[in-house]
C-alpha cells in the first residue's frame, strides 16, 4: 500500500543564548536554579534582530536539504506553521518558497497555529499526499515568540525560546499506514488566556500601551504575550488524557501498545504531572527542552530528530504525538517510525 511517511528531520537554531544565569541576574529572588527546578530548562535561544521567521524557516529547510533526502525541486507542497509571520500579509510560506528556490507550481500555505501545529501539519500533508495533490510536502514549523515578550515578565520569558524545524514527508510502500489516526481538538474560549492583545484586526498594536504589572511582579503591555500559567495548566490536565484514550481506542490499542509518548515540551513541571497522572513510565515521555525552551510548534520535531541522531527511534517503534496548548488546541496521532 502506499502511505505517508516522515523521511527526514532537521532543526535549526538561533546563535544567541539567553541562560539562567543572565535571567537570575534580572530577577532578584530567583536563581538560576530555581528556574531550572520550575521549568526543566538551562537555556533558550533568541533570534537576532535582523532574524526573521523566514530567515529561520529557510534555515531549516536548508540544513533538511543538506541531508541529501530531496533538493528544493522535488518539493511539491509547502506547508509553515507560524504565528509569528513576517508580515500579515502576504504569507511567509510565500517568502520561504522564493528564498530556498523551490517551484513556482509549488503549493505553499501558512498555519497559524501554536503548540499542536505539528500534528495538524501532518495531518494537512498526509491528506495532500494520500489524495494525489502531492508526492514530497515540507512541512515547515518557525517561531520567534521572544519577540512578543516583555523583557521584565519572567512567567514566560523563562519559557520560551525561538526556533524552526523542517520535516520532509514523501510517499512510501508500506504493509501499514505510517502516520495516523488523527484527533483534534479546540475550545476557543481559552483563547484569553495565552494571547497577544494587540497587533491584528481587532486591535491594532497600541505604540503608547500602558505598562501593567500583576501580583507576581511580571509586567507587560497590551502589545505583549500574556498566558496564565493556572489555567492552561488546568486545561491540560483534563484535555490532554482524555485526547490520548480517544486516540488509542481509535487506533485499537491500549498504553501499553506505546514505545514512547512524545509530548509538546510545554515545560517539565507539566510533563511530569502527565507522566504520573497517565502512569506512563519515565523512559517511555522522554523530556528534550533544557536548551533550548519552550519553542511553540517545533518541540515535537526537535524532540524526535534528537531522539534519531541519539539512536533512542527503532524501525518498526510506535511512537504517539501529541501537541496542545494555545488556542485552545489540541491534536494527536500515531506515528510508526
Amino acid at each position: 500500500m502506499v502511505t505517508t511517511a516522515i523521511s527526514k528531520i532537521a532543526v535549526y537554531l538561533p546563535e544567541q543564548v539567553l541562560s539562567n544565569d543572565q535571567l537570575a541576574l534580572q530577577y532578584p529572588g530567583w536563581t538560576a536554579e530555581k528556574i531550572q527546578e520550575k521549568t526543566g530548562i538551562v537555556e533558550r535561544r533568541v533570534a537576532a534582530p535582523d532574524e526573521f521567521t523566514s530567515d529561520m524557516a529557510r534555515s531549516a529547510a536548508t540544513l533538511l536539504f543538506e541531508k541529501g533526502s530531496s533538493a528544493p525541486a522535488d518539493i511539491d507542497y509547502l506547508l509553515v506553521c507560524t504565528q509569528s509571520p513576517d508580515y500579515l500579509l502576504p504569507t511567509t510560506a510565500c517568502l520561504v518558497q522564493a528564498g530556498l528556490g523551490l517551484r513556482t507550481n509549488c503549493g505553499a500555505i501558512d498555519i497559524n497555529m501554536g503548540c499542536s501545529g505539528y500534528i495538524y501539519g501532518l495531518g494537512l500533508a498526509k491528506g495532500l499526499i494520500e489524495t494525489g495533490q502531492a508526492a514530497n510536502v515540507l512541512l515547515i514549523t518557525a517561531e520567534t515568540y521572544t519577540r512578543y515578550i516583555h523583557p521584565e515578565d519572567k512567567s514566560v520569558r523563562t519559557l520560551f525560546g525561538d526556533g524552526a524545524t523542517a520535516t520532509l514527508l514523501k510517499t512510501v510502500e508500506a504493509d501499514q499506514v505510517r502516520i495516523g489516526p488523527f484527533v483534534y481538538g479546540t475550545d476557543g474560549r481559552g483563547a484569553h488566556n495565552l494571547i497577544v492583545p494587540t497587533g491584528g484586526s481587532r486591535r491594532p498594536f497600541e505604540p503608547d500601551a500602558k505598562l501593567e504589572v500583576d501580583n507576581s511582579g511580571n509586567a507587560r503591555t497590551a502589545n505583549n504575550l500574556f498566558m496564565n500559567g493556572a489555567e492552561i495548566f488546568a486545561f491540560t490536565l483534563k484535555a490532554v488524557p482524555k485526547a490520548i484514550h480517544e486516540l488509542l481506542d481509535k487506533a485499537g490499542l491500549g498504553m501499553e501498545d506505546i514505545d514512547l509518548f512524545l509530548f509538546h515540551q510545554a515545560n517539565q513541571y507539566m510533563l511530569e504531572h502527565l507522566r504520573k497522572k497517565l502512569n506512563i513510565p519515565s523512559e517511555k515521555l522522554p523530556i528534550h527542552m533544557s536548551h533550548c525552551g519552550n519553542t511553540v510548534s517545533s518541540t515535537l520535531p526537535i524532540l524526535l530528530e534528537h531522539l534519531e541522531s541519539s539512536g533512542r527511534l527503532r524501525t518498526g517503534q510506535r511512537l504517539l504525538l501529541l501537541g496542545f496548548g494555545v488556542g485552545y488546541s489540541w491534536g494527536g496521532t500515531i506515528v510508526h517510525w
